[in-house]
């Protein structure tokens, strides 16, 4: 890559070229109890083999819904998922880091590029006390 690379947009080739795993996504619960449609999604680093990255949402989550993701966020196939929506199919190739909204007033998907995706929080401890490692 160059230096006048830098600023040129992605093709949608480079945007789709990620090496493609798991089948999965987590799907907010609201899509399937309250029949709403996905109008936000966006794909994170896949947690596991089987997992997308992909998390979708209808955009009636509150942040307290969010919270209690084993309870509200339902691991399904993405298959599904664009056959219950097929305006998804082409969105779900893009790679880690894309967001997509569609709000009810607009005639289809725009990419969002303002939204910071959340990411799994790990704790680790550091030290520098060799008496503190087990053997």
């Amino acid at each position: 890559m160059s230096l006048d690379d830098i600023d040129k947009p992605l093709s949608k080739e480079d945007e789709t070229a990620q090496t493609k795993n798991g089948f999965l996504a987590l799907v907010s619960k609201l899509v399937f109890d309250e029949k709403l449609p996905v109008r936000f999604m966006y794909k994170t680093v896949p947690a596991h083999l089987n997992d997308t990255g992909w998390r979708m949402f209808t955009g009636y989550e509150t942040p307290e819904f969010l919270e209690d993701e084993v309870t509200n966020l339902l691991p399904v196939d993405v298959e599904k998922m664009t056959t219950l929506d097929p305006s998804l199919t082409e969105l779900v190739e893009y790679n880690a880091g894309t967001v997509w909204e569609r709000t009810p007033e607009s005639e289809g998907w725009e990419r969002v590029y303002d939204f910071k995706i959340p990411a799994d929080t790990v704790e680790v401890e550091i030290t520098n006390d060799v008496s503190e490692f087990k053997h």
